[in-house]
């Protein structure tokens, strides 16, 4: 049905689906195991003029919260969720592109998910809205030790570090991982945001393990970011 719906508005020339009924479609086609049709409706949606940060705030985002909810619920398997999460990824490849095609502004960040942590895509979608924003981001992936962190801030002579916990029992780690960067000299000058679903669900959270600041999402992260490497204070 989806498909057809697609050939339609394709073929007629209609307009393109709303950005809720593209993350609808999405969903589908991730739930069906149609990594081809996911595809197909986001780079057609983006061809159309849909921006890459639409679709990763509007479709991504809460498809993939989706499907994390299900899988609370037992509606779907642990790979199920593994492949629709690795199906996103993929999509966000494809539009790499559009992604690193911004003018580079002189500033690098450094993205990692804490050890321990294995829910990166968040995180990876906070680095290349970096990327769109000119930043030269250093993503490391999911649960990467804190040393091995504090010394690409280092090598990377990085102006900020992200970090992201998808789980409370993880925020002890970010907070190490914070006293360390602060415990080294060639970090002195980095400023430090964090993210995930604790800290989102406890907004005071971020000051308590000694961050600099948060971000709610992608966008409010860049924002965030942006405001603490300036000077500037951070966007309430």
């Amino acid at each position: 049905m989806e498909q057809a719906r697609m050939d339609r508005l394709k073929d007629d020339g209609a307009a393109e689906p709303s950005l809720a009924s593209l993350a609808s479609l999405y969903l589908g086609a991730l739930l069906r195991g149609d990594r081809q049709f996911a595809s197909r409706l986001v780079l057609q949606a983006v061809d159309a003029g849909t921006s890459v940060r639409d679709v990763y705030l509007h479709v991504f985002q809460p498809a993939q919260y989706e499907v994390g909810r299900l899988w609370q619920l037992n509606q779907v398997s642990v790979a199920e969720e593994h492949y629709a999460t690795a199906a996103t990824q993929l999509i966000m490849s494809q539009l790499y592109p559009q992604v690193f095609a911004a003018g580079r502004i002189g500033r690098t960040v450094v993205t990692a998910c804490v050890r321990g942590d294995l829910h990166e895509l968040g995180v990876r979608m906070v680095a290349d809205f970096f990327e769109m924003e000119g930043w030269d981001s250093y993503y490391t992936g999911a649960s990467t030790p804190v040393r091995d962190v504090v010394r690409t801030v280092k090598e990377r002579h990085a102006d900020l570090l992200a970090v992201s916990a998808t789980i409370t029992q993880n925020v002890p780690e970010v907070e190490r991982l914070i006293d360390l960067v602060r415990a080294e000299p060639a970090c002195a000058g980095v400023k430090i945001l964090v993210g995930g679903f604790p800290f989102n669900r406890n907004p005071e959270l971020w000051r308590r393990v000694g961050a600099d600041g948060s971000g709610s999402d992608a966008e409010a992260a860049v924002a965030t970011g942006r405001a603490l490497v300036s000077g500037a204070p951070p966007p309430s």
